[in-house]
């Protein structure tokens, strides 16, 4: 495995998502993976870019898969939509070299093919349990959690080619090293509606209520999650949920990188879990 990759963080975790940067760059620190991140990135155009304009949104990430290629090595993306989108436009790109010569020249680009893009779960289980368990130093035991992939990771299949589509464990398999607990439940690949989030309030609400509901009826304490856009949409909308079907979770929606890297030994500030809006510090004072 490559113990050196160039690193794409896109436009979430230098923004609202700071807290799945800190922790994602702790856990690989931990674990002496180097994450080189690009110069001069740009916004990869998830997730609306590709339904305006197809060739431009390959265009996006063929500008970033470019940079990849000069840099000689494959690319870590810890966000789902982003991780996403330069999967499909590495394989059009890959299997079609009238296309990639189109894409580069919109782009100004240079993409020779065969970057392979890889999201951060993949990287993490690809190092092994044994070295993630040499570097957990406070097990997390007591803690129940749901693991949550939602839509991007895994669909389409054939592009993202993560782990089962219907029935995923890499995320279960890595909290468990930790000594928490990875609930059954039945909702861990519905979508949260996190697109809609503006023009569709009332059906995302419904979504929302659906995942948190099935979490909590199966014993979770929060929500572990892989996507920016996932962990937004499910923290922030909960007071809204709250309100209209008269109910109460206060669950935290974590990143499977904050878990992690608690457990390795960082400290709630590094891995940014003041950032929350649902607040995590009652849950991990009880495994402190």
């Amino acid at each position: 495995m490559s113990t050196s990759y160039a690193y794409y963080p896109g436009c979430s975790l230098h923004g609202a998502s700071k807290e799945f940067d800190m922790s994602v760059k702790a856990v690989f620190g931990k674990l002496g993976i180097e994450l080189d991140e690009m110069e001069d990135w740009i916004c990869c155009g998830a997730t609306p870019a590709h339904a305006v304009n197809p060739d431009l949104a390959l265009a996006l990430s063929a500008r970033n898969l470019s940079i990849a290629c000069s840099m000689h090595k494959d690319v870590a993306v810890p966000c789902a939509a982003c991780f996403n989108r330069m999967k499909t436009t590495a394989k059009h790109l890959d299997e079609d070299a009238a296309l990639r010569t189109k894409i580069n020249a919109m782009a100004d680009a240079d993409y020779t093919g065969g970057v392979q893009v890889k999201h951060v779960l993949t990287i993490l289980k690809e190092a092994g349990d044994e070295a993630i368990s040499k570097a957990v130093t406070r097990k997390l035991e007591g803690l129940k959690v749901a693991c949550y992939y939602g839509c991007l990771l895994l669909r389409p299949p054939k592009i993202t080619q993560f782990d089962d589509p219907e029935n995923p464990t890499i995320m279960e398999s890595i909290v468990k090293l930790t000594g928490a607990e990875a609930v059954d439940w039945n909702f861990k690949t519905e979508c949260c509606g996190a697109t809609h989030s503006v023009p569709r309030t009332d059906i995302v609400l419904k979504l929302v209520n659906d995942i948190l509901g099935d979490a909590k009826s199966h014993g979770a304490e929060a929500l572990v999650v892989a996507c920016p856009l996932c962990q937004i949409n499910l923290d922030m909308r909960q007071a809204e949920v709250e309100k209209k079907y008269g109910v109460s979770y206060k669950m935290p929606i974590l990143y499977f990188s904050q878990i992690v890297g608690l457990a390795m030994g960082a400290t709630p500030a590094e891995v940014g879990l003041n950032k929350l809006v649902t607040p995590a510090d009652a849950l991990f004072s009880k495994v402190a």
